[in-house]
């Protein structure tokens, strides 16, 4: 069954399991640059300049944002950098485990690590 108009606008958050909220909400704030909305303890509301809502949550030890294929994980979340190489080299700088910059037909793109293992991928 085809619907003619979809009844929803926008993606409003995304939600992504945090073993430590605190840290959590630290490094995404100094690391990442996202801005604080609200922190109830529980769950932490997080927001960049503009896009959904990133809700961290406090998780389960063993969660993460992110599923595996063939065993790998792969990301679920994907960010958006004006600069990929300043970014790449700011976030290695800071000793988080990213991969190398790739390439895909002119498209560059990594992947990268939160605290909680969770797999992010930043393009440009």
């Amino acid at each position: 069954m085809k619907m003619s108009q979809s009844l929803l606008s926008e993606i409003h958050y995304f939600r992504i399991p945090v073993t430590n909220l605190s840290e959590s909400v630290t490094w995404y704030t100094e690391r990442l640059g996202f801005t604080l909305r609200h922190n109830s303890g529980e769950l932490a509301v997080m927001a960049l300049e503009s896009g959904p809502l990133f809700v961290l949550v406090e998780a389960d030890q063993g969660s993460r944002g992110h599923f595996t294929i063939g065993g790998q994980p792969e990301f679920s979340v994907g960010f958006t950098t004006t600069d990929i190489n300043a970014l790449h080299s700011r976030l290695s700088a800071q000793g988080i485990q990213t991969d190398e910059i790739q390439e895909d037909n002119g498209h560059h793109y990594f992947h990268f690590f939160d605290p909680s293992g969770n797999k992010l991928q930043v393009h440009n």
